[in-house]
């Protein structure tokens, strides 16, 4: 029985470190990150999570992942972590459900917080972000505990940040969720800034979501909605890996 359980247990993580470099492989595919950013899933039941070297995103590989906690220590695998790894490790200590964590690096995003905009829900998909998406203000990367914890802090009991002149973080239940949610977050502000761009560059003629129907479309991350999305993110990355020539 134990070692059934064990066996069950290796499967459960292989499978995890799988999803954790495909999903840093989609980033790069998707035009979400080049060189850098970085997806993470945690193990579950622990305070422990899987999180890639000290490269880009689209060479990430399962079986080189590393094993670090949310002190900070690195707790297995051989290599250097990404410097932000405290992005990852400060969510996970103060969000007991947090699951998967994405930092990327998406263009539209960034234009969004270096001309003042706020995120509105414009399509569909936006709808996850119906809670609104908060901004990170300070400028500079994530290189320590303390401003791990105090991006922790902006995103709060929320699913997600802006970061000025810098880019994304998402949080959510598991690193499917986290990597689909990141793509639907870039798309949302690509749609934004061209209705601004349409618009003459008036915001208060762009159409956004109200609230309440922004919340009917929360499903846009759940069930058969997420597992199709990640079903197509994936086969992108997985039909185009970096050094392809894509």
């Amino acid at each position: 029985m134990h070692a059934a359980q064990r066996r069950d247990g290796e499967e459960t993580i292989d499978a995890l470190r799988r999803d954790v470099a495909l999903a840093n492989r989609i980033l790069e595919r998707m035009g979400l990150a080049h060189a850098f950013g970085h997806a993470s899933a945690r193990i579950p039941g622990t305070n422990t999570f899987l999180i890639p070297t000290r490269r880009s995103p689209g060479l990430a590989e399962a079986e080189s992942l590393l094993v670090i906690d949310t002190e900070g220590r690195l707790v297995s695998g051989e290599g250097e972590p990404n410097s932000e790894f405290w992005i990852h490790a400060r969510i996970y200590a103060a969000r007991a459900e947090a699951g998967g964590v994405v930092h990327a690096h998406p263009p539209s995003c960034v234009c969004l917080t270096q001309i003042g905009e706020p995120h509105r829900v414009v399509h569909n998909q936006g709808g996850i972000f119906a809670d609104g998406v908060p901004e990170y203000s300070r400028v500079g990367l994530i290189r320590t505990r303390e401003l791990g914890d105090l991006l922790a802090q902006v995103v709060g009991k929320g699913n997600s940040a802006l970061m000025r002149g810098h880019g994304i973080t998402t949080v959510f239940p598991d690193v499917r969720a986290a990597t689909v949610a990141a793509c639907y977050l870039e798309e949302s502000a690509t749609l934004q800034l061209r209705m601004l761009a349409a618009a003459g560059g008036d915001a208060a003629r762009i159409r956004a979501f109200t609230r309440e129907e922004a919340e009917g479309l929360r499903d846009q991350i759940t069930g058969n909605v997420a597992k199709r999305a990640w079903e197509y993110f994936a086969a992108a990355a997985l039909e185009n890996p970096l050094g392809s020539g894509h």
